[in-house]
């Protein structure tokens, strides 16, 4: 099915040439003067060769016809990471190069979207926003809230990310998974 390139997003799957592509970074850029481009950054499904490519934004992309559909994580070994369908539960084995960096979000139940094309997994997306515990940050400093200036501070999945001053170790706050940043603190 044919998209235009600014619609693409990361775990989208692409076909170009007859090969497949999982997408794994899509930015829009709008220059003040000239044409709008979308950059996508995408990993080639049969050998894992990473490639950049840059489209005029209303350009027609060809998007694969993948299965998509909800797993549940259950746990990572020595094969890789294994999710399960919660339907049928059919369990499926995802290797650690489809998963890359999004492994810190990957915690028991945790719900997330895996493409497969033919019943192997090609691309994997999690939920928009995850809660993580902070467990070390700098203290808070009175008076220092007034500003708009963050603090660096360290998850329990190992991740670092910047937080408003008020926040302290011990807090749960939610996090934006595409880009690491800090949304608001959890409500649980």
């Amino acid at each position: 099915m044919k998209v235009i390139a600014s619609s693409l997003r990361k775990g989208n799957v692409v076909e170009m040439d007859g090969k497949l592509y999982a997408v794994l970074k899509c930015e829009n850029f709008h220059p003040g003067k000239g044409t709008p481009t979308t950059s996508v950054d995408m990993r080639r499904i049969s050998d894992g060769v990473k490639v950049a490519e840059r489209w005029r934004t209303t350009e027609m992309v060809e998007k694969a016809n993948v299965d998509e559909r909800e797993y549940a994580f259950l746990y990572e070994d020595g094969e890789g990471y294994h999710f399960m369908e919660p339907n049928t539960y059919e369990q499926i084995a995802v290797s650690a190069e489809v998963v890359g960096d999004d492994k810190v979000f990957l915690g028991e139940g945790i719900k997330v979207y895996l493409r497969t094309y033919e019943d192997v997994a090609i691309a994997i997306e999690l939920p928009q926003r995850v809660v993580v515990e902070i467990t070390e940050t700098e203290p808070v400093v009175k008076g220092q809230t007034a500003s708009s200036s963050y603090k660096p501070a360290m998850c329990t999945n190992g991740l670092r990310i910047m937080v408003p001053p008020h926040i302290g170790a011990g807090t749960r706050v939610v996090i934006n998974t595409e880009d690491y940043s800090y949304v608001e603190r959890s409500k649980d």
